[in-house]
Order: C-alpha cells, then sequence, then structure tokens
C-alpha cells in the first residue's frame, strides 16, 4: 500500500518543473463596499406577502431566492423575506420554479 505518496506530478500543490518561479503580486484594486439592508435603509419593518413589487428583486429569473451575500440584506430581514417569498409562493403571486 502506498497511501501518503508525495512525489510525482500529479498537478496538484506547488510545482517548479510549470510555470517555474514567478512572484505573486497582491490585488488592492478589489475593494468591495459592504452592501447595506435595503429594509433597514429605507426603514421597512414589516414585509408584507402581498407586495409582489418588492419582493420581486430578491427572487431572479431562476426563481431561488437570494442569499444574503448577494442580497445585502440584515439576518432579521432575510428570515422576514424569506417567510414573505414562500407564501406568495403558495398564493402563486411568484414562481416556485422558471419557465
Amino acid at each position: 500500500m502506498a497511501m501518503g505518496r508525495r512525489s510525482g506530478g500529479s498537478g496538484r500543490g506547488k510545482s517548479s518543473a510549470r510555470g517555474g518561479d514567478k512572484t505573486q503580486t497582491p490585488r488592492r484594486g478589489l475593494f468591495r463596499r459592504r452592501k447595506i439592508c435595503k429594509f433597514c435603509a429605507e426603514k421597512i419593518d414589516d414585509i408584507n406577502y402581498k407586495d409582489v413589487r418588492l419582493l420581486q428583486p430578491f427572487v431572479p429569473e431562476r426563481a431561488k431566492i437570494l442569499p444574503r451575500r448577494i442580497s445585502g440584506t440584515c439576518a432579521m430581514h432575510q428570515r422576514k423575506l424569506r417567510t414573505a417569498i414562500m407564501r406568495a409562493r403558495v398564493l402563486a403571486m411568484l414562481p416556485y420554479v422558471s419557465d
């Protein structure tokens, strides 16, 4: 049994045979601003499932609910948003899947 073999050119890890000795430069131009919660900024406390116009930007054409890291909503409003979207789907105001 040859468990733990480290030699050989499997293509993973550091390999000086390919590519040579390249120096890596740090990326400094990729700073992104922190997203703010739309509901906190506009002081919307109640996310109503009947307000489809408010819910549609959080459900793209694939009909999946956007996660917090993409939409920028806070945890409390993301939970309320998810509940409202699920209720709107039950009443066929929003789609479950894309066409």
